[in-house]
């Protein structure tokens, strides 16, 4: 067998999510495209069951994250806007 010429960054284990927080995202990133505040999916018992307060900290500082809860915030906040009439920004 070949050996890889690549070389693996003996820290990448730090920094590599697990299985878990893989699933813990995609559940919050589902609940919170069905329109769930971040609060309430926080409190459901598949997410506190399956991780400690400092895990769900570290989920919510994830880039997929805080990338699809900011858009899922934006949409909101034009939706509220278009809705009262006022006129929405194209930012």
């Amino acid at each position: 067998m070949g050996r890889s010429t690549r070389r693996r960054n003996p820290f990448s284990f730090v920094f590599a999510a697990t299985k878990r927080d893989q699933y813990l995202e995609q559940y919050l990133l589902r609940e919170c495209r069905k329109g769930r505040s971040i609060d309430e999916i926080l409190e459901d018992p598949y997410i506190r069951g399956w991780s400690s307060p400092d895990e769900r900290a570290k989920l919510l500082e994830r880039p997929n994250v805080v990338s699809e809860i900011g858009e899922h915030a934006r949409v909101e906040l034009s939706t509220a806007r278009g809705t009262r009439g006022l006129a929405v920004s194209g930012r």
